[in-house]
């Protein structure tokens, strides 16, 4: 038994003496967003490189702008990239250098318009878009009607609902919430009423635990949606056509990031998180009502065998 003790110390002496060498005592700089995925999973991530001994400091940024900020190094990494929202900012940013994909997530993305299940009883034909377009006068509001309301995500996060609107000639009016737990109030208030609502949505996402529900489905997205108007069904403008149904969710960092801190650029690398998980970060904050910080020591307590190798 002593001897178990003895090496038990040694060990514990030597991960301390192993989580204080790092390569550098700047703070490693990690941005936050408006939706609480991201922010609990930024913490975690922050919460990870604390324990290599790391010094990290959080700074809310805004969601397309973060990847000129990674690119320049005035933030150090982002942990959520989303293909639909942010695809196109993250390429060009790419394009320009200073930037580096670090992989993808196991975890696989939609994101896209999107009806509680007993709209369907409401709007026959769901979850198609024509559908839809067909009831739209069923979900007017004040602001839009005869016109039908399409409830957006937050302005920066650039989906270009309305582009898609116009090209696909449909009779809708985007109205944009103001954060996501706006979208969830709404949601939750619409569906105590039974009233009809169309909202931005996507997964992995804690709503889809909680309301029964469908995307609409557009048409399929196809390569050159976003910037060739020759392709789709309209051969005059671009967004004629749904989000990737199966978009991918990156890491990215500033390319400065491996000489600087090298240990956390290589855990990095290692972290990865799927759709349960980030539904679970999410979760905590949206239902369980934590303070994303909370979440994130939470979420660590619970699953140290998922992120302890990570830091090795």
């Amino acid at each position: 038994m002593l001897k178990r003790t003895v090496l038990g110390l040694t060990a514990a002496a030597l991960a301390g003496a192993g989580a204080l060498a790092v390569e550098s005592d700047d703070p490693i700089i990690i941005p936050t967003h408006n939706w609480s995925s991201q922010i609990v999973m930024s913490h975690v991530v922050g919460g990870i490189f604390e324990e290599m001994g790391y010094t990290v400091d959080y700074v809310s940024t805004d969601s397309q702008a973060v990847y000129e900020a990674v690119r320049l190094g005035d933030v150090t990494l982002e942990m959520e990239v989303w293909e639909g929202a942010f695809g196109v900012a993250f390429e060009e940013a790419l394009a320009k250098g200073g930037i580096v994909d670090v992989g993808d997530h196991p975890a696989v993305t939609r994101e896209e318009w999107w009806y509680p299940a007993y709209v369907a009883e409401i709007c026959p034909g769901l979850p198609d878009w024509q559908a839809l377009n067909a009831c739209a006068e069923k979900f007017a509001a004040p602001e839009t009607a005869p016109k039908g309301r399409f409830l957006g995500g937050p302005v920066d996060w650039l989906k270009h609902d309305a582009e898609r609107i116009e090209a696909l000639g449909m009779d809708f009016v985007v109205v944009n919430a103001g954060s996501a737990a706006a979208l969830w109030a709404e949601l939750s208030a619409a569906e105590k009423r039974q009233q009809p609502i169309v909202l931005f949505n996507w997964t992995p996402n804690f709503i889809e635990a909680l309301y029964p529900g469908a995307f609409v489905e557009f048409p399929a997205y196809f390569e050159g949606c976003k910037d060739d108007p020759s392709k789709g069904p309209n051969p005059d403008m671009t967004y004629d056509c749904g989000n990737p149904a199966d978009g991918y969710l990156k890491k990215a960092a500033w390319d400065g990031m491996e000489a600087k801190w090298p240990g956390a650029f290589a855990a990095l690398k290692k972290i990865e998180f799927t759709n349960a998980q980030i539904a679970e970060m999410a979760k905590l904050v949206d239902v369980d009502e934590l303070e994303p910080d909370e979440a994130a020591e939470a979420w660590m307590e619970e699953n140290e065998a998922v992120w302890r190798p990570w830091t090795e």
